[in-house]
Order: structure tokens, then sequence, then C-alpha cells
């Protein structure tokens, strides 16, 4: 048992680090191509990888059943169609840090609508660590101070990233349900062709053919770790997980993506680091230990 946890911690962290990297690459990207062409082409190409997963795991795409178009729609709508426009849209004007800081509460709202619709336990361990990942990153997002946090200002920006946390938040708790008849991989192959369907027609309105010939070579390089690596990859290691051990436990691994994003934006965009990132990332580690600690 303890080697399948270490097992299934270790594909968390790994999608966690790539999703990091997805704040870097999405801010890059969404200074040249518009938010649905930008998402459009992630995820077209991601249905292609994940199409040539599911045909080598099983011989073919794997048969869905008329029952199960639904919900892998609202996945496909969810964490797909309308998180990839909040998330390119917010990204034209939030840095990458603050935009993965924000969606750090992800794991709060994912583990109280666990528990109160689906009784998910919920002891005193993980209520603490849910409020010391909290505080780190209020920590971080306030320069020390949360205080700020009452004084500052909310901009469009940063209500786009809260969207995420609302079409996150969908996602995660829509692929529980699902996940009871259809395998991770089949899962995430289906709702991302579901949301590349989608994407197209909006992709094409918003100047899809003008941005696909007047991207920069960098701009292809954004695609290509955006749709193979950080969704095609980390999406099926991120629902094997919530298969095993629940959308909630696995859910909070999410706040270790603003550590990874803020240090990798520091690295690649020059984004300073301050002492409170330290601090508030020690706490955010912490909390994640005390949630999912056997």
């Amino acid at each position: 048992m303890e080697k399948s946890l270490s097992y299934v911690y270790i594909l968390l962290i790994s999608s966690m680090a790539l999703w990091g990297g997805t704040w870097v690459a999405g801010r890059i990207l969404a200074q040249s191509i518009q938010p649905m062409p930008a998402a459009f082409l992630r995820f077209a190409l991601a249905s292609i990888l994940l199409i040539i997963m599911c045909w080598r795991a099983e011989g073919r795409m794997p048969r869905i059943r008329r029952k199960q178009i639904l919900p892998l729609a609202f996945l496909g709508a969810s964490g797909v169609f309308t998180y990839s426009y909040f998330f390119f849209s917010g990204l034209q004007t939030v840095a990458a840090g603050r935009a993965a800081l924000i969606v750090a509460c992800i794991p709060v709202c994912i583990s109280i609508i666990s528990a109160v619709f689906y009784r998910e336990k919920f002891g005193p361990a993980r209520v603490v660590g849910a409020l010391i990942s909290l505080a780190g990153v209020s920590m971080v997002i306030s320069d020390g101070n949360p205080l700020n946090l009452l004084s500052g200002g909310v901009s469009r920006g940063d209500f786009m990233i809260l969207g995420c946390v609302v079409s996150w938040t969908a996602y995660s708790l829509g692929g529980r349900a699902v996940m009871k008849s259809v395998a991770p991989l089949p899962a995430v192959a289906w709702s991302s062709l579901f949301g590349t369907m989608m994407l197209f027609p909006a992709a094409l309105a918003e100047g899809l053919i003008h941005d696909v010939t007047n991207a920069r070579l960098l701009d292809w390089g954004c695609i290509l770790y955006l749709g193979a690596l950080a969704t095609a990859l980390a999406y099926f290691w991120y629902y094997q997980a919530i298969a095993t051990i629940g959308a909630s436990r696995s859910g909070i691994f999410i706040n270790t993506v603003p550590v990874f994003a803020v240090i990798l934006g520091f690295l690649i965009l020059g984004e300073p680091i301050h002492f409170s990132l330290i601090t508030g990332g020690v706490m955010v580690i912490t909390g994640v230990y005390l949630t999912n600690r056997p």
C-alpha cells in the first residue's frame, strides 16, 4: 500500500511540476496568440497524442456509451473550453507566478464540495493542512502581509484566473463521477476531444488562421509543451491519482503548482522571488504533507 501511495504521489508531483510550467508557457504564448486559438492548438495536439496513447494501450479508441456522452462533454466544457478561455485571457495581463498563486485555492474548493456532497472524510489533520496551505498562498500573494489582500484591488485578469478555479473544481469533481465507468486514459482523451471541438468555432472567430500563419518558433515550442507534456501526460497522471486516492487528496497537490510556477517564472521570465515566497512555499508543502500523510 505504501509503495502504491508513493507511486501516486510521484505522479502527482510530476504533474504539478508540468502544470507549474504551463503558467510560464501560457504567459509567453498569450502575448502573441489570442486565447481561443492558443487553447485550440494546445488541445488539438493533446487530443491527437491521447488518441495515439489509447490506441497503443487498447488497440483502438475506446468506445463510449450514450449515457457517458454528456458527462464527458461536461468535462470537455469545464476542463478544456472554459478553463482555457480563462487561462489564456488572464495571462494576457497577469504575471505567471501571481496567476498560479490564485489557483491555489482550488484544493480548498474541491475539499469542501467533496466533504459536503460526497462525504469524503475531512478530519482535523486535513483541515489544518488545508488551512496552512491556504495561509502559505496568502503569504506569497500579499508579499508577507495578508492584510494587503483586503486593501488591494482585483483586476479583470485576476477575475479571469479565478474563473480557472471554478472550471477546474468542476472538472475534478465531474471526473470523479465519470471515473466510475470510464478508465482514466479514455476519460481524458474523450474530454479533450469534446473540448477541442467546442474550441474550434471560437478559435476560428478569434483569428485562428492569422495566428497560425504568424506564430513564432517560440510559440510553437510553447504549444508543444502545453499540448504534449502539460496536457496529454499530466492530465492522465492526475486522473490516475483521483481514481486511487480521491479528488480531495489529489486536489490538495495543486497547491504546489504556484511554487513550481514562481520558481520557473524567476528562472525563465525574470519574475522576482522574495522572502515571503520562500516562507509561503514551505507552508504550502507542509500543508500538502499534513493533508496526505497516511
